[in-house]
């Protein structure tokens, strides 16, 4: 038994959800997400929960289905999340002429290359920078970490002065540089 999967999913005010079959789909404040769930799952929505369940004679290990349950859950529970409330990443940029700027709807990051690095926003996706932080926003949790994680991979923080861009709070192990030996002549 899947203990993410027994949990109830609350369906916040001004949120609709529509289950068609294996798709289901949500309305909210901010937009729309909608997702095709495994056959082995089941979806029920009464007095403003969501309830999921497995369908035990759709075949399967009782071990893979319990690991669909709480999945499913949790994608489920992410998508209601998102629309009503949003999700964020935030990235820091450290380094001298490390810096971030906004041309429109694409973001522009000048990072030590020889070239400027032009990153266009997927649609759903805003961007915003403030000082030397990069915030992404967006009602997909999966494609706001997706698109955070390609503009970190742009300069990855180096391990000797932690150059580059990082999650916001994340810490960064420095290494000790090269030390000089003096030689006992």
């Amino acid at each position: 038994m899947s203990r993410i999967g027994k949990q109830l999913i609350s369906i916040p005010e001004k949120v609709e959800v529509n289950i068609n079959g294996d798709l289901i789909m949500i309305k909210g404040s901010k937009g729309e997400l909608t997702r095709r769930l495994p056959r082995q799952i089941k979806v029920q929505i009464s007095e403003g929960k969501i309830a999921l369940s497995i369908d035990k004679n759709s075949g399967g290990s009782d071990k893979n289905l319990a690991a669909l349950w709480g999945l499913s859950r949790a994608l489920i529970s992410n998508m209601v999340k998102g629309v009503s409330v949003g999700w964020q990443k935030k990235l820091e940029i450290e380094g001298i002429g490390y810096r971030a700027a906004l041309d429109g709807e694409k973001l522009v990051l000048t990072l030590g290359y020889s070239h400027p690095i032009t990153i266009a926003a997927p649609p759903g996706i805003k961007f915003e920078v403030i000082k030397n932080m990069i915030i992404v926003s967006g009602v997909d949790k999966e494609l706001v970490g997706q698109v955070a994680a390609k503009i970190r991979d742009q300069r990855k923080p180096e391990p000797y002065k932690g150059k580059g861009i990082r999650y916001e709070g994340e810490k960064i192990k420095i290494k000790a540089g090269k030390k000089a030996v003096s030689s006992g002549i």
